[in-house]
């Protein structure tokens, strides 16, 4: 079995919705070999990364960044996951109130560091919060979930 670890910031209901529509594309009935772990970035670790096969992380645009969060949780797995995931496929997302350019930059700069392999364009939900964002997110858990078990990534 397969694991794919989900470290997303949520602290909005708009951002748990899109945070539990990746998980829910990820646990469709069409995947079967993956365990889909879900954490928040400050109860996420090095530990977790070091055990899944894939990661999808997710987090609300703030002040042009990434939540503080999610930067915390990079700061404490960078230098213990540095020499161990490379080539570790991920995927992300960001809730954004305006245009995500700067949150986009920090999480590619961070990974692109951690040398993992990006297997999705990032999903940017920008403006105004629309339901069509949750369909997204779980087309993007379902895509990373299903190529995972497929070993295509």
């Amino acid at each position: 079995m397969k694991r794919l670890l989900i470290v997303a910031h949520a602290p909005s209901p708009n951002t748990r919705r899109l945070r539990a529509a990746v998980a829910s594309g990820a646990r469709s009935g069409e995947v079967e070999g993956v365990e889909v772990v879900v954490k928040a970035p400050l109860d996420a670790g090095p530990d977790d990364v070091l055990a899944c096969d894939a990661l999808v992380l997710g987090t609300p645009e703030n002040l042009g960044y990434m939540s503080g969060a999610l930067k915390d949780f990079f700061d404490r797995s960078y230098y213990p996951c540095l020499d161990r995931t490379q080539g570790l496929p991920f995927a992300f997302y960001i809730r954004a109130g305006h245009d995500g350019t700067g949150t986009r930059r920090a999480i590619e700069s961070i990974t692109t560091g951690l040398r993992w392999r990006q297997v999705q364009p990032p999903l940017i939900c920008r403006g105004e919060y629309r339901d069509e964002f949750e369909e997204q997110c779980r087309e993007l858990g379902l895509y990373v979930a299903a190529s995972l078990e497929a070993g295509l990534i």
